[in-house]
C-alpha cells in the first residue's frame, strides 16, 4: 500500500483501541476484570477453527462445482489473504485483489479466479439472507435488533444484486471496444484511461464466461458449497452467545436474551463492510456498547467486548498475517501483477 494508506490503517486502528479503551473504562465493573474460564478459550478458538474451515470448503466445493481443480490448502490460503487485506484497508476493499492474486499464484486462469470470486460472493449472499430471514423469523418481535437485521439483509443483498446487474450489462455490452463515450471525464482522473480500460474488459469478459459456467455446474457440489456457506455464517452468529453464556452460567438462556445477542453482533459484522475506516475505526466497538450494553451483564460486558472482537477480528489478522501475510501484502502493493493481463 501507499504510505498514506498505511497512516490511514495506522490511525483508524489507534482510534479503534483507543475506543476500546474507553469502552472497557466507562463499563468496568466493580469487583475487576473477570479471567474467563480456560474452557470458554477453547470452545472459541474451535469456533474460530471452524468458521475457517467451513469457509475454505465452500470455496473448495464450489470451484470443484464448476471443474476447477482447487486444492483446500489454496482455498485456505484465499479466505485469509482476504481476512487480513480486507482488515487493513477501507471497507474491506481489499478482500478482493488478495484473494485474487493467491488463486494466480497457484496457477488458475483468469477466468477461473472470477469465476471462484463470483461464486464465494454468490454463496454468501443467499447464505446470509436464509440464516437472517430464519433468525428474524425466530426472533420475530423482539426489539430493534430485529429490525436492524431486517435492514442489514435488505441493504447487502441490494447492493450485491445491484454490483452483479451492473457487471452483467457491462460485459454484454462492453466487454470488447474502446472506452464508452457515456463514461463521465472524472473516471479519467480516477486511472480510467484506456489501457485500464482494457483490463477492465478483460474481467468482463471473465465474469461472462463465469455466469455461463455456472450454468452448467454440479448441483450436489454447489449444494455442498452453499452448505458449507451457512455453516460459516452460523460460526460466526456463535461466538458471542457462547462467550457471554459460559462466561457466566447464571445468565438466562431465553429467547429474549439470546435475540440481541445473535442479531446485533451479526449485524455489525456484515455492516462493518460499508465503513470507509479500516477495521471499522472504533465503530464497531462503539455501537456494541450502544446496543448490547443492556443485554450483558455488567460484570462481564467489557471482558466480553474485548473477547468478542479478538476472536472475530484480531485473530483472523494474527492467523492471516501468519498464513498469507506475503500475498495480502503484495496484493495491497500499487506495483502488483493483480490486473488479469499481468496475472495470467
Amino acid at each position: 500500500m501507499l504510505p498514506r494508506r498505511w497512516l490511514l490503517t495506522a490511525v483508524s486502528f489507534a482510534v479503534m483501541l483507543g475506543t476500546s479503551a474507553w469502552v472497557v473504562g466507562s463499563h468496568w465493573p466493580e469487583g475487576g476484570m473477570p479471567s474467563l474460564p480456560w474452557r470458554v478459550h477453547l470452545v472459541a478458538l474451535a469456533t474460530v477453527m471452524a468458521e475457517m474451515l467451513t469457509r475454505a470448503f465452500k470455496i473448495q466445493a464450489s470451484a470443484r462445482a464448476c471443474a476447477i481443480p482447487l486444492r483446500f490448502g489454496t482455498a485456505w490460503r484465499v479466505c485469509l489473504a482476504g481476512d487480513l487485506a480486507a482488515a487493513i484497508t477501507p471497507a474491506r476493499a481489499g478482500a478482493e485483489p488478495a484473494r485474487y492474486l493467491v488463486l494466480a499464484e497457484n496457477g488458475t486462469s483468469p477466468a477461473q479466479r472470477v469465476l471462484v470470486l463470483f461464486l464465494e460472493l454468490f454463496l454468501e449472499m443467499w447464505s446470509l439472507v436464509l440464516v437472517c430471514s430464519a433468525l428474524a423469523l425466530l426472533f420475530q418481535g423482539r426489539g430493534a435488533s430485529t429490525v436492524g437485521l431486517l435492514t442489514l439483509v435488505g441493504g447487502y443483498s441490494s447492493v450485491v444484486l445491484t454490483l452483479g446487474a451492473v457487471g452483467w450489462f457491462l460485459a454484454r455490452r462492453n466487454a470488447r471496444g474502446p472506452v464508452p463515450s457515456w463514461m463521465p471525464r472524472w473516471t479519467q482522473r480516477l486511472g480510467v484511461h484506456a489501457g485500464r480500460w482494457r483490463g477492465v474488459q478483460r474481467m468482463l469478459r471473465a465474469l461472462r464466461t463465469s455466469v455461463a459456467a455456472l450454468r452448467h455446474a454440479h448441483p450436489g457440489r454447489m449444494l455442498l458449497a452453499f452448505t458449507g456457506s451457512v455453516l460459516h455464517v452460523l460460526f460466526k452468529v456463535a461466538t458471542l452467545p457462547m462467550l457471554v453464556f459460559l462466561a457466566d452460567p447464571t445468565f438466562p438462556l431465553t429467547m429474549d436474551s439470546l435475540a440481541p445477542l445473535v442479531l446485533w453482533p451479526l449485524a455489525l459484522f456484515y455492516g462493518g463492510a460499508a465503513v470507509p475506516a479500516p477495521g471499522g475505526g472504533g465503530l464497531i466497538e462503539g455501537a456494541f456498547a450502544a446496543t448490547l450494553s443492556s443485554a450483558i451483564p455488567p460484570a462481564i460486558f467489557a471482558a466480553s467486548l474485548l473477547w468478542w472482537r479478538f476472536y472475530t477480528f484480531y485473530l483472523y489478522l494474527l492467523i492471516g498475517g501468519v498464513a498469507a501475510g506475503d500475498a495480502a501484502l503484495r496484493a495491497l502493493r500499487p506495483s502488483s501483477a493483480l490486473t488479469p493481463h499481468s496475472a495470467a
